[in-house]
């Protein structure tokens, strides 16, 4: 899903594409895929390397990028990498453009895309931990199934349907929501929350922040929603809070509880923007805040920031 995506925002956002070289394994080699209205043909993982391009954005899971990454790397490709193999990797990058392009330099060869719901979270955080300082974050999240991918989308969609089929998942998706993504870890929290923490902290380059996470399940396709409860070092004024988060590049506050705005999925459904909105004091606990945030995960949380970093690295001519 992810990968169709980002040949979508390619297209959308006109990249200075002069060949684009669609890879995949060894069984889908020689299909074709349309780009700008002209079949390209799908070629072998080993024949990209060869053909050297000058960027290489990957989607293909953490595996496959420990492989293929470094043979791209070699050859002088920079590789933006949307898997979890490198993200937490001292000498990677970890990159949301809007908050720390700045740490992208010529040379870097393997860059790292943050999951999605990490994306979102700190595109509506950043500007408020630079003005108050965030001391600690509570998060729950209610995720889409398309961060699965297309084999839970359509378990999904067989139940609503009344069909048996194959299953992502051990249990039923529609109708239910599940407290689990990813892989349990032996502290009783999954990946997908430990991502959240580390990742949150590296990007916002403050090893201090305290961070305890939830991760959620939900059988929707547009998004993925989280409730981030947030206290900071400083008291804040909420207009100050309101005025600084609708600045930041990307956001979008959508926020007026009497006359029922605030955001959902089916709003951020194939846009890039974060939504952000339910922007309240916690008014059991001072300089506290509380947030609702909703983005598409398959655009800003994966295939669209991807694509923002090459078109960084590409202006600045970090290649």
């Amino acid at each position: 899903m992810v990968g169709r995506t980002m040949i979508k925002v390619l297209e959308e956002r006109n990249f200075p594409v002069s060949q684009l070289i669609p890879a995949a394994s060894e069984r889908s080699a020689g299909k074709e895929i349309i780009f700008k209205g002209k079949p390209v043909k799908v070629v072998s993982v080993m024949e990209a390397v060869e053909a050297a391009p000058v960027f290489a954005i990957f989607s293909a899971g953490a595996s496959t990028s420990k492989e293929w990454a470094p043979a791209f790397a070699l050859k002088g490709t920079v590789v933006i990498d949307n898997s979890s193999a490198w993200r937490m990797d001292e000498n990677v990058p970890l990159v949301v453009p809007e908050i720390n392009s700045h740490v992208l330099k010529k040379g870097d060869r393997i860059i790292a895309n943050p999951n999605c719901s990490t994306i979102q979270m700190v595109m509506a955080l950043a500007p408020l931990h630079r003005k108050y300082r965030i001391s600690r974050l509570v998060i729950a999240t209610y995720q889409s199934v398309t961060g699965t991918g297309v084999k839970a989308v359509t378990q999904m969609e067989n139940e609503r349907c009344g069909i048996n089929g194959e299953m992502a998942y051990p249990y039923q998706i529609d109708l239910n929501c599940f407290p689990h993504a990813g892989s349990f870890l032996d502290n009783g929290y999954t990946t997908e929350e430990e991502k959240l923490v580390d990742e949150t902290r590296k990007i916002l380059e403050d090893q201090t922040i305290q961070i305890t996470a939830t991760v959620v399940r939900i059988p929707v396709i547009g998004g993925h929603s989280e409730a981030v409860n947030v206290e900071f070092e400083k008291d804040f004024h909420i207009d100050d809070v309101r005025f600084l988060i609708s600045q930041f590049p990307g956001v979008i506050v959508y926020d007026n509880p009497a006359e029922n705005k605030y955001p959902m999925p089916i709003y951020a459904h194939n846009r890039d923007e974060v939504f952000v909105g339910r922007i309240r004091r916690d008014l059991s606990r001072g300089k506290c805040l509380n947030l609702w945030i909703v983005s598409d995960n398959i655009r800003k949380g994966a295939a669209t920031n991807a694509i923002q970093i090459a078109e960084f690295m590409y202006a600045k001519k970090l290649f």
